[in-house]
This record gives C-alpha cells, sequence and structure tokens, in this order.
C-alpha cells in the first residue's frame, strides 16, 4: 500500500510559513468534500479527491495516474520541526516546502534550511510568497500565471526579477531552480511557485506540483506495510493535566493499537512500555457541539499524527524513534540502532556537542563534518557536568576544543573557566559562533606565544657615549630597528655571541624594553668597550633558531619592519649555517 508523503514547511521567521499552511488548510476546507481534510495530531492530512477538487483542470497538465492517497502536511513549521522528525537513514519528511518572502530573498533561516535539506537529500520546492505586496500588484481569482500575465507590464518584469533574485542566490548553494512552468526536468531544477498565502493565489499550482512530483519520484518509496509493526518518530512530549507525559507521534509505517506492546529510543537507553490510550483531534462538529479537543481511537494505520499515552516515558525526548507491536528484544535492538546512528563518543579530540533532539543533534554533525570539524562526544539533552569535564579534557592537548555547542539549550551554571558553551537556536549561527571563538582564541594564544620569544633588535653603540668601560659597560645606543629588551643577549654582524643586555636607560629612568627610534643607555655584561665592542659598533639580538621559526609561523602579526629585520638576522646566522631556522 502506498501512504501519503509526509510534507514540511520550512524558511526563515515571518515569511509566512503558517500562513501558507493555512491557506492549503483552508483551500482544502473550502472544496467541502466530505472528509476534505483531516487534523491528525501534528499534521494535517488532505485526501488525493480534495487535490483534484482544489486543483482543477491542472492535474491534467501532469499526465500521471495519481495512486497516492493525498499529502500529509506537518503542523509545526519550521527546522526544529523538520530536524525532530527522523527515521533511520535521515527525514521522516519526503518533501518539503521552502517558504521565501519574494521581497526580502534568502534570510540565514532560509540558508540553514537549504543547507539542511541537502545533508538529508530531501527534495523540496520553493513558494515565492507575498507576491501581493509587489507595487502595483492586483489580487484577481483564477490560475496564478493567467493572475500574473494579467497584470501591468512594470508588475510582471518586477515579479520576474524577483523571481530571478531567489534563482541566483538559491544557486549560490549549489542548486539549479526555476518558475515551475518553465521548469523542464523537475529532476534537475527546484520548482518556484509565486504565491499570495493571503489571497491565495498560487495554492492550487503548489499541490499540483507537490502531488506531481510525490507521484512521479517518491512513489517506491511511500510503500508501507500496514498490517505490520507501527514504527514512527517523536514530534514532541508534553505533559497534559490528567493524562501526565504524552507522546504526539507521527506514525509512517504499519498499524498501532492500544495495548501493544511499545518501545522507544530514550536517553540512557529504549524505554519498554505499553500504548494505554490513543487520542485524534476530534472532528469540527464534536468540538462545537462537546467541547472536546480529542477523541479517542482503538487503532490507527500510517501515516498520521497520533497522541499517545504510555506509562514510563519521562526519558524521552522529540526525534526518538517508536515500535510498537514488534517483538520486545527486537524492537529494542532497532530502535537502539536507530539513536546509536547519531550518537558520537570516541576517544579522539574533537568538540562536544549537545542537542534538544535526535534529529537536531543528527543535523549539526552533518553541517560540522561538512566544515571538517572534529567531534568527541555527540548526546541528546542538556548540558551535563559530565559534558563539561569531557570538554574540559582538551584543554592541555587544544584549548580550541575545549568547547561545548549546544542546540536549542540554555548554557548551565558554573562552567569551568578553561571551558566555553556556545548556544544558540540556529544552527548555522551556532558554527558561525564557533568558528569566531576559535579564530579569536587562536589569535590571543599565538600573540601571546609571540610575546614569549625574543624580539629582534638592531642597534648602534654611539661615539662618544661611554659612560663606563666594563663590569658592566654602559654606552649610549641607537634602536635602529625592532625592540631592544633586557635579559637578552647580542651578537654583532658576523653572528658571533658578544654580551648580555643588563639594563635600559632613558633619561635616568630604568626601562625594561626600548623602541625604534629611542636613543638610551644600555649597560652590557661580559665585555669591555674598546675590546670586544666598540663605538660605532651595530649589534642586533640574538634568536634562537627555534624560535625563528615560531617567528615564520606567526608572520601574520609581524610588522614590516620585524619581518625585514628578522631576514637581516637570517641573512648573518646563514653565512655560518646555510639551512639555519629552514
Amino acid at each position: 500500500m502506498i501512504r501519503q508523503p509526509i510534507v514540511t514547511m520550512m524558511g526563515h521567521v515571518d515569511h509566512g510559513k503558517t500562513s501558507v499552511l493555512d491557506q492549503i488548510r483552508g483551500s482544502a476546507v473550502v472544496a467541502k468534500e466530505a472528509g476534505g481534510i483531516t487534523q491528525a495530531i501534528g499534521a494535517s492530512i488532505i485526501p488525493i479527491d480534495t487535490i483534484k477538487k482544489v486543483c482543477g483542470s491542472l492535474l491534467d497538465q501532469l499526465k500521471l495516474k495519481l495512486t497516492i492517497p493525498g499529502l500529509l502536511f506537518v503542523d509545526t513549521p519550521g527546522h526544529a520541526a523538520f530536524t525532530s522528525l527522523r527515521k533511520r537513514g535521515g527525514s521522516l519528511a519526503d518533501m518539503a516546502i521552502l517558504v521565501i518572502d519574494i521581497n526580502e530573498g534568502l534570510k540565514p533561516q532560509t540558508i540553514e534550511s537549504i543547507e539542511i535539506l541537502k545533508s538529508y537529500k530531501t527534495p523540496f520546492l520553493i513558494v515565492a510568497n507575498k507576491i501581493d505586496l509587489i507595487s502595483g500588484f492586483r489580487s484577481e481569482k483564477g490560475p496564478a500565471i493567467s493572475v500574473i500575465n494579467k497584470q501591468n507590464d512594470d508588475v510582471i518584469q518586477e515579479l520576474d526579477k524577483k523571481i530571478y533574485e531567489i534563482v541566483g542566490q538559491v544557486a549560490e548553494h549549489g542548486l539549479i531552480s526555476e518558475r515551475f512552468d518553465r521548469v523542464d526536468d523537475y529532476s534537475k531544477s527546484i520548482a518556484i511557485v509565486p504565491v499570495s498565502a493571503k489571497t491565495g493565489v498560487g495554492i492550487p499550482e503548489l499541490l499540483m506540483v507537490l502531488t506531481g512530483l510525490a507521484q512521479k519520484y517518491l512513489e517506491k518509496c511511500l510503500e508501507c506495510n500496514v498490517n505490520g509493526p507501527a514504527k514512527g518518530t517523536v514530534l514532541e512530549i508534553k505533559e497534559e493535566k490528567g493524562m501526565g507525559k504524552v507522546m504526539d507521534v507521527i506514525v509512517y509505517d504499519g498499524t498501532l493499537s492500544v495495548g501493544s506492546p511499545l518501545v522507544v529510543g530514550g536517553l540512557t537507553g529504549p524505554v519498554v512500555s505499553r500504548v494505554k490510550a490513543l487520542f485524534i483531534p476530534a472532528p469540527l462538529s464534536e468540538m462545537r457541539e462537546k467541547r472536546a479537543k480529542f477523541k479517542s481511537i482503538k487503532e490507527i494505520s500510517a501515516a498520521t499524527g497520533v497522541r499517545i499515552v504510555a506509562p514510563g516515558v519521562d526519558d524521552v525526548v522529540s526525534g526518538m524513534p517508536i515500535i510498537a507491536g514488534m517483538d520486545e528484544d527486537k524492537a529494542k535492538e532497532e530502535v537502539q540502532k536507530q539513536v546509536e546512528e547519531v550518537l558520537i563518543e570516541t576517544d579522539e579530540t574533537g568538540i562536544v556537542i549537545k542537542a534538544d533532539s535526535l534529529g537536531s543533534l543528527e543535523a549539526l554533525i552533518n553541517l560540522l563534518r561538512e566544515k571538517n570539524i572534529k567531534i568527541k562526544k555527540a548526546s541528546v539533552g542538556p548540558i551535563s557536568k559530565r559534558d563539561l569535564s569531557d570538554a574540559e579534557a582538551n584543554y592541555d592537548k587544544n584549548p580550541l576544543l575545549s568547547v561545548i555547542l549546544g542546540f536549542n539549550l540554555r548554557s548551565p551554571e558554573n562552567v569551568p573557566e578553561r571551558v566555553k558553551v556556545i548556544c544558540n537556536d540556529v544552527i548555522y549561527k551556532l558554527i558561525e559562533d564557533l568558528e569566531e571563538w576559535q579564530e579569536n582564541s587562536k589569535k590571543q594564544m599565538e600573540l601571546k606565544a609571540l610575546g614569549e620569544l625574543t624580539k629582534p633588535c638592531k642597534i648602534q653603540l654611539l661615539k662618544g657615549y661611554t659612560f663606563r668601560q666594563s663590569n658592566p659597560a654602559v654606552i649610549g645606543a641607537d634602536v635602529l630597528n625592532g625592540t631592544l629588551s633586557t635579559n637578552i643577549s647580542l651578537m654583532n654582524q658576523e653572528g658571533k655571541v658578544l654580551t648580555g643586555v643588563k639594563g635600559i636607560q632613558e633619561e635616568q629612568k630604568s626601562l625594561s624594553e626600548a623602541e625604534k627610534g629611542k636613543r638610551i643607555a644600555v649597560s652590557l655584561t661580559g665585555v669591555i668597550i674598546g675590546r670586544q665592542v666598540k663605538e660605532g659598533d651595530i649589534l642586533f639580538s640574538v634568536i634562537p633558531e627555534d624560535e625563528f621559526r615560531k617567528f615564520k609561523k606567526y608572520k601574520e602579526y609581524l610588522t614590516k619592519d620585524e619581518k625585514e629585520l628578522l631576514k637581516e638576522i637570517a641573512v648573518i646566522m646563514r653565512n655560518r649555517s646555510p639551512v639555519w631556522g629552514v
């Protein structure tokens, strides 16, 4: 048997995901079919007969025999719901609708949605919403293309310009897209359907393209066995008065019955329970008459959304797999496999990541792997003391990995000083924040390491400024380049180490260092002025070979003068040893 494709809405905040979904539901209700729309838990199911009525002659263009029983729309829009909807090997959503405000184009969450859809290889189409807000647009009834063609030329041009701006922006993410009526091959191009969620223009075309894509490309994936065990995914877990914890579940295979044994993924392992009760939303008529929001049922078949009451599910979070009516050991093994497919725990160095649901954790892992960011541990649930100590254990090996990313989570209290916790509810922002923190921390570490190296300097001893000949020798000097520091050694232009700097004074004030352009008095150890060193001599700081290599490593932080001076020192040293500092 073929089930309905599961469709989810994605897109940036305020671009109209809910309005488009409301308009789809509204058009189904307006069609006044018997059973024109079924409200399931967390989903709206639109039967194929209703779609035929809404689309009318548009479906004839498909030239396809329609065998799908309808479309199941997940009611919670956005990528948090999409990522919660996971099953073994990918997303539970068969298709997605990416809603873009035609007047705003791609926004941060649109880009995140595209990256997530790409990583799950989920087919999607684009709704270019809010066409009614284009200046001069006249809202009329009728098919989208004929409504567009009746507009003034400048409105048609503006609409086309905005659609091709979206085409260009989508192309930046490696995808080809085109207005749906200009697409030659739907397997190669993403269809863009111009829509007004406010007036309903374009909704029939949207349903037509969705139905056609599902029928042509997804039929094989939609086969399900209604007589087999029920398989599903927890969409949400919530506390209900008088019922305790309940699970809202999308069932994508099999039949679920009251009394069936149940296995669901938990934070610490599979949870074994039993279906105590099943609920679906009450039909509108019953809601009015009996003021009942939910209706109790004995069993339900895929694909649909249902509320399950079962004891002992405190350890369950959204995105967890659920199996009912299967041998307990087999079900536990399958559930555990699905959960372990996502969780990561290795001995290698890498960051620690946490998320509120299994699916969002998987999406985060996929996006981090694309950026070659290593992961030491990935798990679901709040950030714990153990997570903090796992992250801190990285510090001595690599401080840049002493970090925890938390998606849709709060930062805990008492975070150790050596651990960075980054939380965000937008996945790509989380990764951006991580990269920014790592870049800044790396820079600080490198600048600190650079500050610990011997500073390069070049000085000239002044003629007629010998204040003391020896023990220690004190003489005037000009700092020609670099920075002269105390407690360093100085060499001559042949690379011979002659003396050490004991002290630096400027106008009888002691200094720890003196920069280029300064005229100072310097006290030198182990030399007599006139013997080992003479007035007028040029001296350089002695840079150890390993420190010279570090300077090369951090050269981006060096000034032009410092680079020139280090080159000069390298030439002197290579006259003595040709491979010095290489």
